[in-house]
């Protein structure tokens, strides 16, 4: 049980250690999926917005949190899920898209998308940076991710697309 009144600012900054669970180099507050916590007395909300409706890594992100909540003495911890307004690659930080480039995924090209189509032309291959690149299928090991291949050192590589 936490003895001192819990402040949004501790949980936020616990909660920056929850990383996403498929793409284990980036925290779910960098990936903006993180909205917001409200504590009443001694409970703690945790809200949070998918990247995709339906996204099989929410399940285990709300057992990581509750975890380490738990583990930090807060034993009255929800996560709610927030749909409206969608999550979208706006909310990523710079730093997260650096990140997924590090880990081998091309991040979001651009800033609210407009045609999905046409940003998605000049795709970076994030282990050359040549933008010779080609789309193999739509999508990836993940619904929010496309997969590519490099036409410049050939290899394959994901890109985290746009929405």
């Amino acid at each position: 049980m936490v003895t001192t009144a819990l402040t949004k600012e501790q949980v936020l900054g616990w909660l920056s250690e929850i990383a996403d669970p498929e793409i284990p180099v980036v925290s779910i507050q960098e990936m903006g999926m993180l909205r917001d916590v409200n504590i009443t007395g001694d409970a703690c909300e945790v809200l949070l917005t998918p990247t995709y409706t339906g996204c099989p890594a929410m399940g285990i992100i709300e057992a990581d949190i509750k975890a380490l909540l738990h583990e930090k003495g807060v034993a009255n911890a929800t996560v709610k899920m927030i749909y409206q307004p969608a999550w979208t690659t706006d909310w990523m930080t710079d730093e997260a898209k650096e990140k997924m480039r590090r880990y081998g995924i091309s991040p979001p090209v651009h800033s609210g998308c407009g045609d999905i189509f046409k940003a998605e032309q000049h795709v970076s291959c994030p282990k050359c940076g040549s933008e010779d690149t080609a789309v193999v299928s739509r999508f990836g090991s993940t619904a929010c991710k496309a997969l590519y291949k490099c036409n410049t050192c050939h290899e394959p590589f994901e890109y985290f697309k746009c929405h």
